[in-house]
């Protein structure tokens, strides 16, 4: 005679569903139940397909290297996705030393939710061209697209995070609910210390804040697969295996400082040779003529006082946009639609003459103290041949976003010594 599965088998399988992924294989996430003691659940399925997660999905990664190279047509919707799946091991793996050290923490579950919500949720606040949009847009309101997302989190999407009551390892402890305040403090890389959030919240920020993180595991993976380059190993298994939590913070076991070392080493690549390519710089500075005037069209403001037409401005709708330009009567507008055109067609129109490698700590301070890139390009010009000072020329100074695991770095991650039993 058939048997019907346990109520727990049948929920697992009832609530759960998996997403294909090159580089993650299957990642699970929650989906309604279909009962009827489940008519209106909210799963994480209603927050990806929320129009502000979708909308990631016509916003490229890669805001420039796509032209650079073919492969790299992926968007930002499938990273967070894989930041999602990055930051749920994160949370298995270090709830139990977490317990440890704040016994009063919420379940696993709770912090799983809190953790996957936050790398879903950290790239939800960027405009066309991603970081590009950061300087170049964004920047004159004392903005990043971190604060942005903030403030989305807390206006938009407060409703469905509250609404959560399970992760993919199960259902939260009575009475526990989401705080979207949490969510949005810890997606938030450059958030100042805020001692009024619990200590057990405040310990958990390096996940996506750190050294090694939820967003940069998935996208030195993603763009180096998207991208076709070669980075080296990257040891996502021992990096995960061999973090916990201590007093210190974020901690990693000395065995897994050679993963650490090696997964620098290929972001550090990526950087050098992906996100610094000279025709991705080339085209920025191009892009960068044409963006204010563009964006005085697109987005003629704060997009905090206009988040209902924010939703709608992204690569594809920009770019779909200033297609027609060109054929607008405006004179304004038929020039910049000339130089989208010229832009969208690889009409690349500067070219790298020189570049330089340079670590600040081995340049002296006298060399970096108040010496901006207009008054290097000011004295380089100086330095030229005075037949060759009327030939027009960019200083462009590119600076890696993210930290690299320098001296500084370093305080935001302590290693555990298991001869001594000590961490430092």
């Amino acid at each position: 005679m058939p048997r019907s599965l346990a109520p727990e088998t049948q929920q697992h399988y009832a609530g759960l569903a998996l997403l294909a992924d090159p580089i993650h294989e299957y990642m699970p996430f929650t989906v309604p139940m279909a009962s009827v003691e489940h008519p209106t659940e909210v799963t994480e399925k209603e927050l990806i397909d929320t129009p502000w997660v979708q909308r990631l999905r016509y916003i490229a990664q890669l805001q420039s290297a796509r032209w650079v190279f073919p492969g790299a047509e992926h968007s930002r919707f499938q990273h967070s996705l894989g930041a999602m799946h990055v930051a749920g091991r994160f949370a298995r793996q270090l709830y139990p030393s977490l317990r440890a050290l704040e016994p009063t923490c919420p379940s696993l579950p709770y912090v799983e939710a809190l953790l996957r919500m936050a790398a879903l949720l950290h790239d939800v606040g960027h405009g066309p061209f991603g970081h590009f949009f950061d300087e170049n847009h964004l920047a004159q309101y004392g903005l990043g697209h971190e604060a942005v997302g903030a403030q989305i989190i807390l206006r938009e999407l407060d409703k469905p995070l509250r609404g959560l009551r399970r992760s993919p390892s199960g259902v939260f402890a009575a009475g526990e609910a989401l705080e979207p305040a949490y969510v949005a403090y810890v997606m938030q890389k450059k958030a100042p210390e805020n001692p009024a959030m619990p200590r057990w919240l405040r310990v958990l920020k390096p996940v996506l804040s750190g050294v090694y993180t939820a967003d940069n595991l998935d996208y030195v993976l993603r763009d180096a697969y998207m991208c076709g380059v070669a980075v080296g190993p990257v040891d996502l298994e021992r990096l995960l295996h061999y973090s916990l939590l201590t007093e210190h913070g974020l901690t990693l076991h000395k065995a897994g400082l050679g993963a650490l070392t090696m997964f620098v080493q290929a972001r550090q690549y990526l950087y050098t040779h992906v996100y610094f390519h000279r025709t991705s710089r080339a085209l920025d500075l191009q892009l960068r003529d044409i963006f204010a005037a563009t964006m005085r069209y697109l987005c003629p403001g704060n997009p905090l006082d206009m988040l209902g037409r924010y939703v709608r401005l992204t690569d594809w709708s920009l770019l779909e946009t200033v297609r027609d330009w060109e054929e607008d009567p405006a004179p304004e507008k038929q020039a910049l639609g000339r130089s989208w055109s010229q832009l969208l067609r690889r009409d690349v129109q500067w070219k790298m003459a020189y570049d330089a490698t340079l670590a600040t700590q081995h340049l002296s301070r006298q060399a970096t103290q108040h010496v901006t890139p207009a008054q290097l390009r000011q004295r380089i010009c100086q330095a030229l041949p005075a037949t060759h000072r009327h030939i027009p020329f960019h200083l462009d100074v590119a600076e890696p976003a993210a930290r690299q695991w320098s001296p500084a770095a370093r305080r935001t991650i302590a290693l555990y010594d298991p001869a001594t039993g000590t961490v430092e």
